[in-house]
């Protein structure tokens, strides 16, 4: 176990967990191998991290005697996973947190979620297996997403909003069902995307381009990676949207 004043000696690190420089683990916590943590992340107390996927053809294996197995957990940079938070094992993929983001109490990430950088992921949200979070997302209290969906860059997800459907990148959805209600211009000048390609983006959505393959317009800086990571994206299956 590694030794520091950070890290609460009522915590338990199993074997197989990597701990890098100024991390800080709180009471109670519980951290199984395979896992990284890297530096400056903050693990609130009892939060549960790399327990086994939830998955019937996946050994349930006792990693607290160092029965090791699984592909492992990732929580990378400055990330934050607060109290209570439940985090598992990945099964062909380590379930990562991406750098800077945010994981609130009583969060779940399933088996293989990929969160990405300076993401928040509020109090009470439950993320399904095989989801991939893109950066700067925020989803709010109590929201559920269902198994292997995909919520594009910049996305704001109402508090409750149950996510069955995918969301491409900078649309703001909520209600019951899912819809897309909009666009989060304010998240994309927040981040200096300059002002013609918010309107581009924009434009699109309101003529039903919700795959952002009809449109000619040449991407540039942050909306070129996340529109790319929208377009890599397997068997997209955007929400409902009323913009």
């Amino acid at each position: 176990m590694p030794v520091s004043e950070r890290i609460s000696p009522l915590a338990f690190i199993g074997e197989g967990v990597t701990v890098g420089n100024d991390v800080s683990i709180g009471p109670g916590a519980v951290i199984l191998g395979p896992c990284v943590i890297e530096d400056g992340a903050w693990i609130g107390p009892g939060a549960q991290i790399g327990a086994p996927p939830e998955m019937t053809d996946q050994v349930q294996n006792a990693a607290w005697t160092g029965e090791l197995a699984h592909a492992g957990v990732r929580i990378c940079k400055g990330a934050v996973i607060r109290e209570g938070a439940i985090i598992h094992q990945g099964s062909y993929r380590a379930t990562t947190v991406g750098a800077g983001s945010w994981v609130l109490n009583r969060v779940y990430l399933a088996h293989d979620v990929l969160l990405g950088e300076n993401a928040t992921v509020s109090a009470g949200v439950s993320i399904g297996g095989h989801c991939v979070i893109g950066d700067r997302v925020n989803i709010g209290m109590n929201a559920s997403v269902h198994q292997r969906t995909f919520i594009g860059a910049g996305c704001m997800v109402g508090m409750g909003t149950p996510v069955a459907r995918d969301l491409p990148p900078y649309v703001k959805a909520f209600g019951s069902p899912l819809r897309i209600r909009g666009v989060n211009s304010i998240g994309m000048q927040r981040q200096g995307v300059e002002e013609d390609q918010i309107a581009a983006i924009q434009a699109a959505y309101q003529a039903g381009d919700l795959l952002l393959d009809a449109t000619a317009v040449e991407w540039r800086g942050l909306l070129a990676a996340d529109v790319a990571q929208w377009h890599e994206r397997e068997n997209r299956r955007p929400a409902a949207a009323s913009l």
